[in-house]
């Protein structure tokens, strides 16, 4: 019986070998093809402009529905019901934002980076600093979320218990063996891909992403006959929540008997969640590069359009797919696994496929499933780098360094050394974050890019009076103030359960709180909204004929080519 379990253990994790290791060969391939047709900074930073808006649809739709999308919401709902939902509409509003405030406008106005576009009617050095250091920022907290992910699901799939090893590895090895796999992948593809390669594997990535979730989706129903109240109604009693299962106030805005403080806390936290989501998105610099991939403004809009159906279908899916793990896994189950919730996608294709095919179809379901998982952490951690590496080279050292001397080759060379260092830099903090949920990580990423970045690159588009000192306040108002906050704040430290364990990054001895919210964006969106306000408003300059080229060129596209060569 003992080695019957283990041959069936051995015969799981050879399943899930070979289908990641085909996986990952695929994805590199298509690096290699992409790095043959990498040969200018246009090549490497926007694919050459030449991608269609379905193609630049399923790539923006695999950058969002990356590991908190499938493993984060999914957990949350899984433990949390209905408050865990709240994440995924969050997620899809914001795109109403991007889509009619930024898309087509940024498309038309800039040429490779978020920075293009706020520098271009000012003084280039000081405000590409100040867009670098936000990029980088913003996408490191994303790349935290993502790699986090990976680690929960190598250690998932390896099913290595307490006390027993593979490969030479216990399962807290196996998590920061993952992280490390996930990191070297992510910079081998930017730095020989570029975004042609980037692209490519994030389309494939979501199209795979969607099938396996769509798979699952159909399983759980048919297990419920198609029943979504049936379904609904199992998930709560499994839940040990009751019918607080399918009502607010579980995870969020939750009501404390005796403590008025800590209920107007816990309100107010939902609404900071809630405004970072919303505004977040259209500020986030791996979307928006995005924009620059396609050849106009029209294809900008159309992948915008394609994005918003794929996406929300999908965040439809992870509704079944969280009250599906709750009702079929467990909680208990769940938190056992992982004590954030992030593995409860996985566990629940492994449950539906054993209910349907025994053992070894569960495997099967687990491998695939945990194999599109880890396709969508290698497509949004790409997409990440990418962002960031361009900023470096691009804004950092071609325009702020080499005062825009530098040759295309040397930023080329630059951008994937820069992909090096943020891998570098990532993995060794994702290894100390392992235990948060990524979910949670991500709407950290948000609130620092609605912060930051959303109010100057609104401010560059619309108000003439706005200038370089608003702009370099701005980012880096914003950017101190969520960044600060959350260090402040329970996140952080000083954040224990009911049982006493440690919730916080630090250890349970270390309380450095004072800030009660756990995500800033209530309190920094709007600092950074007055720090840019304030800041154009205490200088003097002012260029209302750059102001009005640059309206013209947000409006038409004229010139859009050279928006960064003035």
């Amino acid at each position: 019986m003992i080695t019957s379990a283990a041959e069936s253990a051995s015969n799981e994790r050879l399943i899930t070998l070979i289908l990641f290791g085909t996986m990952i060969a695929a994805t590199l391939w298509i690096t290699v093809w992409a790095s043959r047709r990498t040969k200018s900074a246009t090549d490497f930073h926007s694919g050459g402009r030449g991608f269609s808006g379905v193609q630049n649809g399923f790539a923006i739709g695999s950058d969002y529905m990356s590991a908190a999308s499938f493993l984060g919401i999914a957990g949350m709902i899984a433990l949390y019901g209905y408050d865990g939902f709240l994440y995924s509409i969050g997620f899809l509003v914001a795109w109403l934002v991007a889509l009619l405030a930024v898309a087509e406008m940024l498309r038309n106005s800039g040429r490779f980076t978020m920075s293009d576009v706020v520098s271009y009617r000012m003084r280039q050095r000081p405000v590409r600093t100040a867009g670098a250091i936000s990029t980088l920022t913003v996408s490191i907290f994303y790349l935290l979320a993502q790699m986090v992910g990976a680690g929960a699901l190598i250690a998932l799939l390896l099913g290595i218990e307490e006390g027993e090893t593979y490969l030479g590895m216990n399962a807290d090895t196996a998590k920061i063996v993952g992280i490390v796999v996930v990191g070297l992948l992510m910079i081998t593809y930017v730095s020989f891909g570029g975004m042609t390669g980037t692209t490519w594997v994030q389309i494939i990535k979501a199209a795979m992403l969607l099938a396996g979730a769509l798979l699952v989706t159909l399983l759980v129903l048919a297990v419920y006959d198609f029943n979504i109240g049936s379904l609904m109604n199992d998930a709560a009693d499994a839940s040990g929540a009751g019918s607080s299962f399918l009502e607010p106030g579980l995870r969020y805005g939750v009501e404390v008997p005796g403590d008025a403080w800590q209920t107007l806390v816990n309100k107010l936290d939902l609404i900071s969640l809630g405004m970072a989501l919303v505004l977040g998105t259209a500020g986030l610099p791996h979307i928006l590069i995005r924009f620059y991939t396609v050849p106009d403004s029209k294809t900008a809009r159309k992948s915008v359009n394609w994005a918003i159906g794929l996406i929300g279908a999908f965040y439809l899916m992870t509704l079944i797919l969280g009250f599906g793990a709750a009702a079929l896994v467990g909680r208990e189950a769940i938190v056992n696994e992982n004590a954030a919730g992030n593995t409860a996608a996985p566990q629940l294709a492994e449950e539906v496929g054993q209910h349907f095919g025994g053992s070894f179809f569960g495997a099967v379901m687990l491998a695939l499933i945990a194999a599109a998982a880890f396709a969508a952490i290698l497509s949004t951690v790409a997409g990440l780098t990418i962002a960031s590496s361009s900023s470096l080279a691009h804004d950092f050292y071609n325009a702020v360094l080499r005062k825009g001397k530098a040759k295309e080759q040397e930023e080329i060379r630059v951008a994937r050394f820069s992909a090096i260092g943020v891998g570098a830099v990532s993995i060794v903090l994702a290894v100390f974050a392992q235990d948060l949920n990524v979910a949670f990580l991500v709407a950290l990423a948000f609130a620092i890019a609605a912060s930051a970045n959303l109010p100057v690159i609104l401010f560059s588009l619309f108000w003439k009076r706005f200038n370089t000192t608003g702009a370099v306040a701005g980012i880096y108002g914003g950017l101190v103030g969520s960044v600060g906050l959350v260090f402040f704040s329970p996140v952080v430290s000083g954040k224990v359960d009911a049982e006493g364990n440690n919730l916080a990054l630090l250890p349970k001895s270390v309380d450095i709180s004072w800030f009660p919210l756990e995500n800033p964006g209530l309190v920094s969106i709007p600092l950074g909204l007055l720090c840019a306000v304030v800041g154009t408003l205490m200088s003097k300059e002012s260029d209302p004929d750059r102001f009005a080229k640059l309206q013209v060129r947000a409006l038409t596209g004229a010139g859009a080519e050279r928006a960064s060569k003035h």
